[in-house]
């Protein structure tokens, strides 16, 4: 399937909403697994503990904006009581260092006093997000940027539909999705009351999804599962399901998370590059520009191993495509930053800038990553990127 693209402008964007256009994601999950197991990815892989050498790490390569979190469970173990310490080092951490940070405040986890499903989880994530924009605020930041939930369609699928993780029940993704809706809504509103120069990065995975034969009942299937998609932004910008509060005044800046296998079959099959039914990257991109005229930034983008350089210079190839044809995309961040244990199944594969730290906190460096973006930082410079790369 391939959706048909209007005429796009042949001014190439010139990105200027970040402090880098090449940035970095730290995994910050703090979701609970099936079995009940709470699994804090800032913990596991080290990163609360060096969090002035991680930042560091980042702005020695040039990356001065970084994705981060703000663990909620951990702020308001307490209902209505919110302790900083464990996030007011990451702030200072990044002020030492130089880094814009976007900051999210809930990724795939939510305190234990609250059931996700009651109207009180709603309130509770706006309350706890209003505090969060009266401390930026007396902090001294008037224009921060945030995340309220990240991925709410990953979310939704992966905590009510198949039961990877919490809320861990089946065939009740809708449902959750339009909590998580309502639940972000109210948090923003409650952010722009308090800070009206606040930024907000909706994230979600930017997908495709292809029919395994030419049939029209197929290649309808595939089309709908494609659209589905856009959901979430959707009913954010009140396009869809407006009595969940959407406005398009909340519809800011989109975040699309993209990995190799973001592009499959309807069958599950992944989409390889030489499939007929693939999709450049760079069509993707356009068609969510040319959808919500609003700028993209691609919030999270990486491979394990040895395919992490080559993955990065294919992304990078198809993103200057698409600036060339005048989609605003404003960023590019590498996930992981530094390496974590996988939050599903404590898997231990290879996948960030930097590995998992050792007894004195050091960790290694990928070259070959590194060099790509280095690379990348000159050629996205000397083609009008400005001063955001270092």
């Amino acid at each position: 399937m391939m959706t048909e693209l209007r005429e796009t402008s042949s001014a190439r964007h010139n990105p200027q909403l970040f402090k880098s256009f090449f940035q970095g994601s730290f995994a910050c999950s703090t979701a609970c697994r099936g079995e009940g197991k709470r699994v804090d990815l800032t913990v596991s892989s080290g990163h609360d503990t060096l969090l002035d050498k991680d930042y560091a790490r980042l702005a020695a390569e040039g990356l001065l904006t970084a994705r981060d979190g703000a663990r909620w469970y951990l702020i308001e173990e307490k209902p209505g009581e919110y302790d900083w310490s464990t996030f007011m080092p990451m702030l200072h951490a990044a002020e030492n260092q130089g880094i814009e940070m976007i900051w999210e405040l809930s990724h795939f986890g939510w305190p234990a006093h609250l059931d996700i499903w009651q109207p009180r989880f709603v309130d509770s994530f706006a309350a706890f997000a209003r505090a969060m924009a009266c401390l930026m605020r007396d902090e001294g930041y008037m224009a921060p940027f945030f995340t309220p939930m990240n991925q709410i369609s990953f979310w939704s699928w992966a905590g009510a539909e198949v039961a990877m993780f919490n809320p861990g029940v089946t065939g009740r993704g809708g449902e959750l999705k339009q909590q998580l809706v309502r639940a972000s809504v109210a948090a923003m509103r409650a952010i722009r009351e308090e800070l009206p120069g606040a930024r907000f990065v909706l994230t979600d995975p930017l997908v495709h999804i292809a029919s395994p034969d030419a049939s029209p009942a197929a290649s309808e299937e595939a089309r709908l599962q494609h659209e589905a998609q856009y959901e979430v932004w959707d009913m954010l910008s009140g396009r869809l399901q407006p009595d969940l509060g959407g406005d398009p005044a909340l519809l800011d800046i989109i975040g699309l998370n993209y990995y190799p296998d973001n592009q499959w079959l309807t069958n599950g099959e992944t989409l390889l590059p030489h499939h007929p039914g693939y999709r450049p990257l760079s069509s993707l991109l356009e068609e969510v520009w040319q959808r919500y005229q609003r700028p993209l930034l691609i919030a999270e983008t990486g491979a394990e191993g040895e395919a992490r350089a080559p993955w990065l210079n294919s992304v990078v190839e198809q993103v200057n495509l698409a600036m060339d044809r005048g989609v605003e995309i404003e960023g590019l961040s590498i996930y992981p930053a530094v390496d974590y244990p996988s939050w599903a199944d404590d898997r231990r594969a290879p996948g960030g800038l930097f590995g998992l730290p050792d007894a004195n906190g050091s960790r290694t460096i990928c070259e070959p990553y590194v060099l790509a973006i280095r690379s990348h930082q000159i050629k996205i410079r000397n083609a009008g990127g400005g001063d955001q790369v270092a």
